[in-house]
């Protein structure tokens, strides 16, 4: 295998690959003003595994297409999906998030978390809006710094790592910009990384070696997510995942 393989394999075991829990998810809806009286049509976008494409078709009356670009996440979301008896609300998509063909104000929600940094904060905004209809919403979360001012160290690796990493009052201008009107913001609690991201995967490192025979690649990719683990415990008071809900104005 290689890395993106290896990758795939390492993080289709998990219920999230990224930062998250059934409570944001709950949360961040609890800002949409829902009309009960019809079918909502959703896209979630960079869906992966579809945790929280689960939680939207157990709370709302909504056809959700569940868009990824890994085939093998798909694959699992419609397991899930139908041991659930929810198939008939997921629709997957294999397809890469900056080449989407939907039609003008196709959707209600646009919801994606923790994947529109592939794209760019501001890219997605702008490339997504034409599918949301004037009076939707669009739901993301995004790397977000929680402190005005953070150590040097966490500064560098994140600009390096994701140069559009801002606070929320910049995240919400780009939204303003675009003509979004925020109706809600909150960011991911210690939980949302620890207990529901990084445990599950720690608990995984050993496994994982062992199936690939300890490979340099995949041992690379161990110590980068180690690394990553440290970084956050060090440094968690200066940034998370910010979620941010917006209606579609103009």
């Amino acid at each position: 295998m290689n890395e993106l393989e290896l990758l795939v394999d390492f993080h289709i075991k998990a219920d999230r690959q990224g930062p998250g829990s059934h409570h944001d998810t709950l949360k961040a809806l609890s800002f949409i003003n829902i009309d009960s009286g019809k079918t909502l049509k959703i896209a979630d976008i960079g869906c992966g595994t579809g945790a929280q494409t689960i939680d939207l078709a157990q709370e709302l009356n909504a056809k959700i297409t569940a868009v990824d670009l890994f085939p093998e996440f798909l694959e699992k979301l419609v397991a899930n999906s139908k041991a659930l008896g929810l198939e008939d609300k997921v629709t997957t998509l294999e397809k890469s998030m900056d080449d989407l063909t939907f039609g003008l104000e196709e959707f209600d929600i646009i919801w994606s978390e923790g994947a529109i940094y592939n794209i760019g904060f501001e890219k997605g905004i702008d490339q997504w809006k034409r599918f949301l209809k004037v009076g939707g919403y669009m739901a993301l979360s995004e790397i977000t710094w929680t402190t005005a001012t953070r150590p040097a160290e966490i500064e560098k690796h994140w600009n390096t790592e994701y140069p559009e990493i801002d606070t929320a009052s910049n995240k919400m201008h780009i939204l303003e910009k675009h003509g979004f009107s925020p109706v809600g913001y909150f960011y991911l609690p210690e939980s949302s990384w620890i207990d529901t991201y990084y445990k599950p995967m720690q608990e995984r490192f050993d496994a994982f070696l062992k199936t690939h025979k300890h490979s340099e690649t995949a041992k690379a990719i161990v110590e980068a997510e180690k690394d990553e683990i440290q970084k956050y415990l060090k440094y968690k008071k200066y940034y998370s995942y910010g979620f941010y809900v917006a209606k579609k104005i103009m």
